[in-house]
């Protein structure tokens, strides 16, 4: 189907300013030396199996409420959706509301359209604390997207769009992590852990389509949820896959 013609100056627009700044895909300042657990805020999520101190935790959004069950103060890095920090919709004021006092390492606030003084602004109004904070913008987006899967994507309509949850993928995948364990974050499932608003999930055929991209080429990507693991084909997390990855020498590749 052609596109329409603003969509198609868009995408030229969108192409050439990529081109021209060359952005840098972030990647986590220290390496991640355990497994990697990415934490969505589906209304089901699993502690995975042997979890310790010795995984790196990443939360989505309003995902870290469930952090205290799991026994984390604050997790390695979160990522937020910019509207989340001044919006008024429902996702966004419960949001607020849960993380209102929490304290993350490093928070990375996706496509903020102001400055980072006001961004600190916003944040202290919910009394969400950090240790570092730092604004992801479309291009560095795009910059994570080239990197891991080895094609532009612009992001002209929803059917290019992908989740916060898979750009935490991709930023484990680009920190080198050797494992990465998604819990939470289920393409099929609608609402959040956080609301009983029961709100239908976005970019959810996207991030289907991306998880399973990775999981043809080999990344390794598990799954603590039981339902995920059936319905995705991402394999599960189990006690006997947390054994494999420290009996490996460092170094060694992992492999399901």
């Amino acid at each position: 189907m052609r596109l329409p013609r603003f969509e198609i100056l868009t995408k030229m627009r969108r192409s050439v300013l990529y081109r021209i700044l060359r952005p840098r895909a972030p990647t986590h300042p220290v390496e991640f030396t355990g497994p990697v657990v990415v934490v969505g805020s589906a209304p089901v999520s699993t502690v995975p199996a042997g979890f310790g101190t010795q995984f790196h935790v990443i939360t989505i959004n309003g995902s870290q409420s469930i952090l205290d069950k799991w026994g984390v103060d604050a997790p390695d890095a979160t990522f937020m959706q910019f509207n989340q920090v001044e919006g008024q919709t429902t996702n966004a004021l419960h949001v607020r509301k849960v993380l209102d006092g929490k304290h993350t390492r490093l928070l990375y606030v996706v496509r903020w359209p102001k400055s980072l003084d006001l961004l600190k602004k916003g944040l202290a109004a919910f009394n969400y604390r950090y240790d570092d904070v730092k604004m992801i913008d479309r291009f560095k987006r795009m910059a994570m997207y080239e990197a891991v899967m080895g094609r532009l994507n612009v992001e002209i309509d929803d059917d290019m769009k992908f989740s916060n949850g898979i750009t935490a993928v991709f930023y484990a995948i680009l920190s080198g992590a050797k494992a990465i364990i998604i819990s939470g974050i289920n393409p099929d499932s609608s609402g959040h852990i956080y609301n009983d608003a029961n709100l239908k999930r976005l970019h959810a055929g996207t991030d289907k389509q991306i998880l399973q991209v990775l999981i043809d080429r080999g990344y390794p990507l598990y799954t603590a949820d039981q339902e995920v693991a059936k319905n995705s084909g991402l394999p599960l997390w189990t006690d006997e896959t947390f054994s494999r990855f420290y009996a490996l020498d460092t170094g060694a590749s992992f492999r399901a």
